[in-house]
């Protein structure tokens, strides 16, 4: 079974880190930790404890305790996180400045920056002297970039000249920093963290890479006191007007640090073409010279020698110091999340196996991390989870912290999803004519794949489209592959697939007409769904079954929260309401999801497609007006599905998107995307449209365990933007020359 395996020939450590960022973007800043509500939560260092971390990137911002000058230093919260990292025997490396350009009161461009910040870092010394571990500023040479050539962050300057000055400033805080560190405490030890990167280019592009992958090396060259005359930095930062005096401090002032901190990322690797029609406008740009596309090379097939092993190799030939991957995170889907984290753990085992010091890999961040998607730049922060999924009401542990203690306690960690590659090594990732194509479509069969029932559903055929695009393997089937009611053929079907998990999707949906086939629909509903349960419990398979807000009277005027009282009006939501009691007593690992009114883009036997069918024809479309839901958007609810899955999640979960909506209403937002005459749309009372079953007139879905789901706005943005793929005669209005956004 493919799993995380042990080493025993070699000793690797892990640590944790948590991310910290303050970074500023004209006059906001904007400080991870106050936005993952670590300043706040009281269990965070338990928390991280429980996971066996012994070492732990922890932060002193200089920004956070120090924004105006002269200002005495409130250690209060500080003192307390360490004396708790202390208590349990976890090992703090403290972070100073944290891709932030230092308090209002200076900048990176400011000439007295370093002793400044240097000045600070005695202050930290002082009050902690026991201290042994800093990484004064965090990726200094990646930083310059982003605040003195792409105009990111601030200063925002675009310009050689600033990014050198920058750079320059911070590697010399970093010195003077440690200076002052160390007349407090002689055995303080420097982690210098940097990203690991590399460029590679078409030929024409050659001399560019070259460059590139000299300057690269920077910030531990200028420590190491290696960028000296004939260095090819050398020639360019007196190009540039920098002073042999500025330089020769660093030669003067070498400080190698006791530990190279590598942060790797899947687009730590560039890749530079002068061909700009292959690649997207935002990845266009240039030099003096040319212009040409900078992309991540996972999404170019250039052919070259890449990754994680040989950047290892290449860092090592250069200075033979000790090695640690000091973060190591992906925005992905949790399976994927998963791979990365595996495939960096074994490429430093290899490399410790082939005589390379490798000290540590660094679980980062622990809580997960806002708004790099958009480079820290917006003040609309995007989340993704890492360890802790800090979307509940307290941070909940995902898969990631199950593989970080196996792999700590020297356990392994077997998982099915383990066996798949993650869609950084997948043909279906490269750029082809502007476009980026899209994660793989590989073949979705293996040997423990999941078993979803209800291959003719919407859900089902959702949750299958959703794993082929996450590379999960499934089979997706329906009652002649499994039947359900058959326990005979479920235990066969079972035992020969060998699923790692069943969902189950399979149902009596018809809620009118359950009103008159009661067996029928109790057969399916809950007979079906309590056998299949019991068979997976028995192999021990995770097993998820789908349950609904009809299991709730109406009579609630707030969102109904999982541990609510059920009280169907209807049968079919009686026949819910069974299969989750016996569920939920019977197997007490099964997940049960309730979920609500669905619509999406990918069948079109659902509500917003009816509205849009309808107006489309200048029809009249009757809706509920006294009727308030939780519109749920299948894709998201899909995608929330499985990683709850993968997390190995229990219970009872409410899936829904946020928000409270009658279905008009819900009607009449689908009709002004669009742009259509939501005059059209007449709202009658539910007890006058004929409905045959007692439907609850306030049904909506909220969740006391975490809210994983978009709002009902960016639900309806995403229903259309993934229908721009059909027929314009149902999209488009006659006086309208295309979707309204």
């Amino acid at each position: 079974m493919p799993t995380v395996k042990k080493y025993k020939n070699y000793k690797l450590e892990y640590w944790g880190g948590i991310e910290c960022t303050i970074n500023r973007v004209e006059d906001s800043y904007f400080d991870q930790c106050k936005l993952s509500g670590h300043y706040d939560r009281e269990n965070d260092i338990e928390l991280i404890s429980a996971l066996g971390i012994k070492v732990l990137r922890y932060p002193i911002l200089w920004e956070k305790h120090q924004p105006l000058p002269g200002q005495p230093i409130d250690w209060t919260f500080t003192n307390k996180q360490l004396n708790e990292l202390n208590a349990k025997g976890i090992t703090p490396i403290v972070g100073l400045l944290h891709h932030g350009s230092g308090p209002s009161f200076t900048s990176l461009l400011d000439e007295n920056f370093p002793e400044l910040f240097a000045g600070y870092a005695r202050q930290v010394a002082e009050k902690f002297p026991w201290v042994q571990y800093y990484t004064p500023v965090n990726e200094p040479l990646t930083t310059a970039r982003f605040s003195g050539l792409y105009g990111i962050w601030y200063p925002h300057k675009k310009n050689d000249v600033s990014f050198v000055k920058m750079l320059l400033n911070q590697v010399r805080a970093i010195i003077l920093a440690m200076e002052e560190v160390r007349k407090i405490n002689p055995n303080a030890k420097l982690l210098q963290t940097e990203d690991l990167s590399k460029t590679y280019s078409t030929a024409s592009l050659k001399y560019q890479a070259i460059f590139e992958n000299e300057r690269r090396w920077c910030t531990y060259d200028l420590l190491c006191g290696k960028i000296k005359k004939g260095h090819v930095m050398w020639n360019y930062f007196t190009r540039l007007g920098i002073t042999e005096k500025t330089l020769n401090f660093f030669i003067e002032h070498a400080m190698p640090p006791d530990i190279m901190g590598f942060n790797y990322y899947v687009t730590s690797e560039r890749f530079l073409d002068d061909d700009l029609v292959k690649y997207p406008p935002h990845t266009h740009g240039g030099n003096e010279l040319q212009e040409y596309a900078d992309v991540e090379a996972i999404r170019v097939n250039h052919g070259n020698p890449f990754g994680l092993s040989l950047l290892l190799k290449e860092a090592w030939e250069r200075y033979h110091l000790p090695i640690a991957i000091t973060e190591a995170h992906l925005n992905a889907g949790r399976e994927d999340q998963l791979r990365w984290l595996n495939e960096i753990i074994i490429a430093c085992h290899e490399a410790l196996e082939n005589g390379i010091d490798v000290k540590a890999v660094t679980f980062w961040s622990l809580f997960g991390a806002y708004g790099w998607n958009k480079l820290l730049t917006s003040a609309n922060m995007d989340y993704e989870p890492g360890a802790f999924d800090l979307r509940s009401l307290l941070p909940r542990p995902t898969a990631i912290a199950r593989m970080i203690m196996n792999v700590i306690h020297e356990k392994e960690f077997p998982h099915s999803l383990l066996a798949q590659q993650g869609w950084w090594h997948h043909p279906a990732r490269f750029y082809n004519n502007g476009k980026y194509q899209g994660k793989p479509t590989k073949d979705h069969l293996c040997r423990r794949p999941i078993v979803i029932t209800g291959k003719t559903g919407t859900l089902g055929q959702a949750i299958g489209k959703v794993c082929r695009s996450r590379n999960i393997p499934y089979i997706l089937t329906g009652r002649n592959e499994l039947d359900i009611s058959n326990k005979q053929n479920m235990q066969t079907f079972l035992d020969e697939c060998k699923p790692w998990a069943v969902i189950n999707t399979a149902g009596y949906v018809r809620v009118e007409d359950a009103e008159l086939e009661q067996d029928k629909c109790f057969e399916i509903n809950t007979a079906g769904a309590i056998l299949l349960s019991r068979e997976c419990k028995k192999r021990n398979i995770s097993f998820v079954t789908i349950s609904s807000d009809l299991v709730f009277n109406g009579k609630k005027n707030t969102p109904h929260l999982e541990d609510d009282a059920v009280d169907p009006l209807s049968v079919y939501g009686a026949s819910k309401a069974k299969a989750e009691e016996t569920i939920s007593q019977e197997n007490s690992d099964a997940l049960i999801v309730r979920t609500s009114a669905f619509f999406g883009p990918w069948d079109t036997y659902n509500f917003a497609f009816n509205v849009l069918n309808s107006l489309s024809k200048n029809n009249i479309f009757i809706a509920a007006d006294d009727v308030i839901i939780s519109p749920t958007y299948v894709p998201h609810l899909a995608e929330a599905l499985l990683t709850l899955l993968i997390d190995n999640e229990k219970g009872i979960w409410h899936l829904a998107n946020d928000g409270a909506i009658t279905w008009k209403d819900f009607a009449i937002k689908i009709a002004e995307h669009v742009g259509y005459n939501s005059d059209l749309i007449i709202g009658n009372p539910i007890c006058q449209i004929g409905i045959k079953a007692n439907i609850p007139l306030y049904s909506v879905l909220a969740s006391k365990r975490g809210s994983l789901m978009p709002s009902l706005d960016q639900a309806i943005k995403s229903f259309f933007k993934e229908c721009n793929t059909l027929p314009t005669s149902l999209l488009t209005p006659q006086h309208s020359q295309g979707i309204v956004d």
